[in-house]
């Protein structure tokens, strides 16, 4: 890092905490040569996720159209806000672990009907209903069922 007075490529770390919700690491820092301390912030590096569509198109990864689906999904259930939004969080740790640059939107659907079975089931049922374009009661009976023989 190198010191915004005198360009000295090296400095010692003399604090460091976290900021910003604890996303960041905030470090105040001094300098080898002229002893002036500066301030640095550090932070993840996220590789953007493009997400494949059904029809093939592509666009950035938006955490808000999961936490928008699954507060749809919820709607008048018993499930937090705070519930949900450790749901994106986690679909979002996941996909990025995956290391891959793109994710389809039915891996993501997958992913939010996994949590929600073990979160809620009529959620599970009112988002699969929709992910997966049910047309008729046999469609949400077979669904009930595959619920009821788990």
């Amino acid at each position: 890092m190198k010191c915004p007075a005198c360009s000295y490529p090296e400095s010692k770390v003399i604090d460091s905490r976290p900021a910003s919700e604890g996303d960041t690491i905030r470090r105040r820092r001094e300098c080898l040569s002229c002893k002036k301390r500066f301030t640095t912030y550090e932070t993840i590096e996220t590789v953007p996720i493009i997400v494949i569509k059904k029809d093939k198109s592509r666009e950035s990864f938006d955490r808000n159209k999961i936490l928008m689906s699954l507060i749809r999904a919820c709607n008048k259930r018993q499930v937090s806000r705070d519930d949900m939004d450790k749901i994106v969080t986690d679909i979002e740790l996941h996909i990025q672990n995956l290391l891959q640059n793109e994710i389809s939107t039915s891996a993501i659907g997958d992913m939010i009907m996994e949590r929600l079975k073990q979160l809620d089931q009529v959620a599970y049922i009112r988002f699969a209903s929709v992910y997966r374009q049910f047309t008729d009661v046999t469609d949400f009976m077979d669904e009930l069922n595959k619920l009821i023989v788990k």
